[in-house]
């Protein structure tokens, strides 16, 4: 299989995003030079490997890491054994790498910490997806996100089955209850929103009150915060198709069943990119 770049239509900027962020990976991990490689590893030494998982996983960013090797060796030959988005065993080989020896061992740890973090962001989200499915409610992510890798977060919770919610704050309007308090009301907060003319408007709300007001004021998405499972159906009943509903807060993988059967639309879930946990993932030379 070839190295081409991950499909990037989901978001123009994400190739850009990748590239900042193996930048930034590699000057704070090489410094000045990887002393122990140009120290212990003789020049002109070529090694061989495999990437391998080590436990079930969904795999996220394998693209990436080839660049990390690429960025390091352009001369690296990376063959990529799976794509993103794969749910793959334990053992599986992921990919298979040659190059000069010093290089590679340079760009492992970065290649390795990024594909094992975004692995494990799909790894969780595809956890999720199946605990709700056959419910009809779409699993969404949110901005709950290590600061400088929001658009490579995403992209692994796209790769575990969720939908991307919104960037960021400038690619959609969401009424929190601080913007309420600060306006005054739901409908105000609202009513601000639509006049400005930003497309569609979501507005979150905690009460059975709040929804109603919301839905009289015209938004388009209702999120439904922290409400337990009987109190969704009555608010799903309550806007009754005039606008769309979300649920948030509180979702967890004992829980989010419960609350996809609602008849909710979405179920947001910050854990999701928030704290999921690497998956481990072994670069092991000679192994073939």
């Amino acid at each position: 299989m070839s190295v081409p770049p991950p499909d990037l239509a989901a978001h123009p900027d994400l190739a850009a995003h990748i590239d900042r962020l193996i930048d930034a990976a590699l000057a704070e991990d090489i410094g000045p030079g990887d002393v122990t490689s140009g120290s212990v590893i003789p020049e002109g030494l070529r090694f061989r490997g495999v990437m391998a998982a080590r436990e079930d996983m969904v795999v996220a960013g394998l693209p990436f890491a080839a660049q990390v090797f690429h960025r390091v060796v352009p001369e690296a030959g990376v063959e990529l054994a799976v794509a993103d988005g794969d749910k793959v065993a334990a053992g599986t080989i992921l990919a298979r790498l040659e190059g000069p020896a010093r290089g590679m061992l340079t760009a492992e740890r970065t290649a390795l910490n990024l594909l094992q973090h975004l692995s494990g962001i799909a790894t969780l989200t595809r956890t999720y997806v199946d605990a709700m499915a056959g419910t009809g409610a779409t699993l969404l992510d949110t901005r709950k996100t290590i600061p400088g890798l929001r658009l490579a977060a995403k992209y692994a919770t796209r790769m575990g089955g969720a939908r991307n919610h919104r960037m960021g704050l400038y690619d959609g309007v969401l009424i929190k209850d601080n913007h309420i308090a600060v306006c005054g009301s739901v409908a105000e907060a609202a009513r601000r929103a639509k006049q400005a003319g930003t497309g569609e408007v979501e507005v979150e709300c905690d009460t059975l009150d709040q929804v109603a007001e919301a839905v009289a004021a015209g938004a388009d998405i209702i999120l439904l915060d922290n409400m337990a499972p009987p109190v969704l159906r009555q608010a799903v009943a309550l806007v009754a198709g005039r606008a769309r509903t979300e649920a948030s807060g509180g979702v967890n993988l004992d829980t989010i069943r419960a609350i996809a059967e609602t008849g909710v639309d979405f179920v947001s879930v910050g854990r999701l990119t928030q704290s999921a946990r690497a998956v481990d993932i072994g670069l092991d030379w000679n192994a073939e």
